[in-house]
């Protein structure tokens, strides 16, 4: 009942593709939300974007709900760096979920302990630690009060990113955390991190070879595997290659080349 676009592409193991959102403002989110059919979800950036936590992602998430149960599903990139074990990070993952947002992305998780802790904080007991009190979360998902509690441990998608050297050496670990859905590879910070170059375009082929890694070891664990890309055509690559989660371009990004 409480399923968006980016759940159902997980469900029927299609690729999804979207699009990454740097700006504050609700328009030029809801322009990218009816760019293309292609698009399931859209990705709000807090960490490395100019988009508030509140209200900026919260009215950003309002806006694309208003579109319609088939527009793109919203997540948020919370600014904290990885999702710390003390919990110290938990205010920002409640934040963005109360607003309504149908999944979280935490950046440079490196640990087990760190991806326990975003988990959670981004699910209700028994199975985390999220409040709730928020009057217009469930309004967000078009779902009475009720019915939002009932599924939203289920619906809520829960992302690490997998972008630094420890978290490449706690991968297994990190996978086998339950209720985390997969994990998103940052490749610019991964490169550096591991001593090479950004991608220019495409990260070198020690980087590739831990990102094809990646991408095997998570769906061995049964999770999902999402890459982040800056074309059409990475996109189509990366697809090809079985990722599940595929970004296509950014709103910057988008412009710039028009």
């Amino acid at each position: 009942m409480a399923s968006h676009p980016l759940l159902q592409a997980f469900k029927s193991s299609k690729p999804a593709f979207g699009a990454w959102i740097t700006l504050p403002g609700t328009f030029s989110a809801r322009n990218a939300a009816l760019a293309s059919p292609h698009l399931t979800w859209l990705a709000l950036d807090c960490e490395h974007g100019h988009i508030s936590l509140q209200p900026g992602a919260a009215e950003i998430v309002s806006a694309v709900a208003g579109l319609g149960p088939n527009a793109p599903s919203v997540l948020v990139r919370i600014p904290a760096t990885g999702a710390h074990a003390d919990g110290s990070a938990n205010w920002q993952i409640k934040y963005v979920l109360d607003a309504g947002a149908r999944g979280v992305v935490v950046p440079m998780v490196s640990t087990a302990a760190q991806a326990k802790s975003l988990v959670a904080a981004a699910r209700f007991p028994p199975l985390g630690v999220r409040g709730f009190g928020n009057q217009y979360t469930h309004m967000s998902w078009g779902l009475s009060m009720s019915e939002y509690l009932e599924t939203a441990n289920q619906s809520v998608v829960v992302l690490a990113q997998i972008e630094t050297k420890e978290g490449v050496q706690n991968l297994q670990e990190i996978l086998a955390v339950d209720g985390l859905d997969g994990v998103l590879i940052g490749p610019y910070d991964l490169s550096i991190s591991l001593g090479h170059p950004p991608p220019s375009p495409d990260p070198v082929p020690a980087v590739e070879e831990i990102i094809q890694n990646i991408l095997r070891s998570a769906h061995k664990a049964g999770k999902k595997c999402a890459m982040f890309c800056i074309t059409g055509e990475q996109a189509a690559k990366r697809a090809e290659q079985g990722f599940d989660m595929i970004n296509v371009t950014s709103d910057c990004g988008a412009m710039a080349e028009s």
